[in-house]
């Protein structure tokens, strides 16, 4: 039987300027407190060549 995941995984994309493609993939808490607020994080972007600030996206769809 399989262990649930107490994490879900999330997309950070840039907040002004999402069409660079540049992106990180993050875990968040599934329960407790953070789960209503969304991520929003300062992280370094290698398209702009600086820090900007990135938001929470839902992960894509995947094929099988």
């Amino acid at each position: 039987m399989a262990k649930k995941s107490s994490y879900v995984l999330k997309q950070l994309v840039p907040e002004e300027n999402p069409k660079t493609g540049s992106k990180y993939i993050v875990r968040k808490p599934s329960k407790g407190l953070k789960v209503a607020e969304k991520l929003r994080l300062k992280k370094f972007d290698p398209v702009l060549k600086k820090h900007v600030w990135f938001v929470e996206k839902k992960m894509p769809p995947h094929s099988k």
